[in-house]
């Protein structure tokens, strides 16, 4: 009872670090053997995933039924600005560093096929957020749908509580009053869910190391450290500026956060970090508000660590390659990126649609997919941390200026 009181009391930040670095060691000394333990890890991202999807509906409505549709506008306009400011930063980040080090010398192509997977059109993404089945959309986890759901399910409720009606007033505020209690319980669902996190931490280093092992690695360091210093950069700089021109404090802001970028990091799951994220923005002082409508928007639309991934990654394509880039594709590729990341975000395999688009674009062949998954687990790691911690300074900024438009 006493040690299990230690656990619960420890840092989750302490508790997620131990686990995967037990996880990375077992990796290595037992190799293949360790992907016993897979199933322990694939179970902490289908609890983390079950909670996540409610928990996205749940707080949506309960923003979008506070506020009123110029809010909803003004704020939406907000966040596209600073998610195709941030985004093509990370894109000219990762092009810069990769200019710089240039990773992908002396490397060979594998013998892998991959196939180009499909870039969705415009009809096709509409006809995709506006589904014909409320249950389908849930049942299938499409998150543009269930998004779209839960602001006209939001939209619907604001205006009956807003209503010249008594009795459509009282149904109203009883839809919201539900509403605010099923998301209540869900939190605490998580809650119980974080004392698991550790263990199943431990069982996706140990798997994923062990399966991979660190001779893929090494061949590919170059192009790791790349991200990294990448990463570093855009946390230290853009995300910093933003934090300081909103007036906010970035050592006490990142430290009130830790708990979400640390889950995202570990687990690779900007969706299922999600209730993590919505709950870290409200200890840093934002209002639950505009966290609850920001950030699973950002979830959705906005991929920081894709866009940077995607700027390195061309240069490392074309060092493989032996592909000379003109200047005036360097700006294509922050332009095409920049788009490509906001659009497809939300996607399935974001980070293959985009990539496999742009080296499309460019002649360059799809197998570098597949060189570059030799380090995916490292890349998605770092990249997932920074698209949950880029969402959070996002609401933090918006809910800053709506703070002083109010003022």
């Amino acid at each position: 009872m006493k040690l299990w009181n230690k656990y619960k009391q420890t840092s989750f930040v302490i508790k997620m670090a131990i686990g995967f670095s037990l996880g990375i060691l077992a990796g290595i000394v037992f190799g293949q053997q360790a992907e016993i333990v897979r199933p322990l890890g694939t179970l902490l991202i289908h609890l983390l995933s079950l909670i996540a999807i409610p928990v996205i509906f749940l707080t949506v409505v309960l923003a979008v039924d506070k506020m009123n549709v110029t809010q909803l506008g003004r704020m939406g306009g907000k966040l596209i600005l600073y998610y195709m400011t941030t985004t093509a930063l990370a894109v000219f980040i990762g092009l810069g560093f990769a200019l710089w080090i240039s990773p992908g010398e002396n490397l060979s192509l594998p013998d892998t096929n991959v196939d180009k997977p499909d870039t969705p059109g415009f009809s096709e993404v509409l006809l995709q957020i506006v589904p014909k089945n409320i249950f389908a959309a849930f049942s299938s986890g499409d998150l543009m749908a269930i998004l779209f759901i839960a602001v006209i399910i939001g939209i619907a409720i604001s205006n009956m509580k807003f209503s010249n009606d008594k009795k459509m007033q009282e149904y109203g505020n009883q839809l919201d009053t539900v509403f605010a209690a099923l998301n209540e319980m869900f939190y605490k669902i998580l809650s119980g869910v974080l004392l698991y996190a550790p263990i199943g931490v431990f069982a996706i280093s140990a798997s994923t190391f062990g399966s991979q092992g660190w001779s893929t690695f090494q061949s590919l360091l170059k192009f790791t450290a790349v991200f990294y210093i990448g990463v570093a950069v855009l946390w230290a700089v853009v995300y910093s500026a933003f934090l300081k021109f909103s007036g906010t404090r970035v050592g006490r802001f990142f430290k009130q956060t830790k708990e979400a970028y640390v889950t995202a990091f570990f687990t690779s799951s900007s969706i299922a970090s999600l209730p993590i994220a919505i709950d870290s923005a409200k200890k840093a002082g934002i209002s639950e508000t505009t966290a609850n409508f920001t950030l699973p928007l950002g979830a959705v639309f906005n991929s920081d660590g894709g866009a940077l991934r995607m700027g390195a990654s061309l240069v490392f394509a074309a060092n493989v390659t032996n592909l000379n880039l003109a200047p005036a594709d360097f700006l294509l590729i922050v332009l095409i990126g920049t788009l490509l990341s906001i659009g497809t975000a939300g996607v399935p395999a974001a980070g293959l649609v985009t990539l496999s688009a742009v080296l499309s674009m460019f002649g360059l062949p799809l197998e570098i997919v597949a060189l570059i998954a030799g380090v995916d687990v490292l890349i998605g790691m770092a990249g997932t941390a920074s698209n949950v911690i880029g969402d959070i300074i996002g609401s933090a900024v918006v809910d800053k200026s709506e703070r002083k438009r109010a003022a």
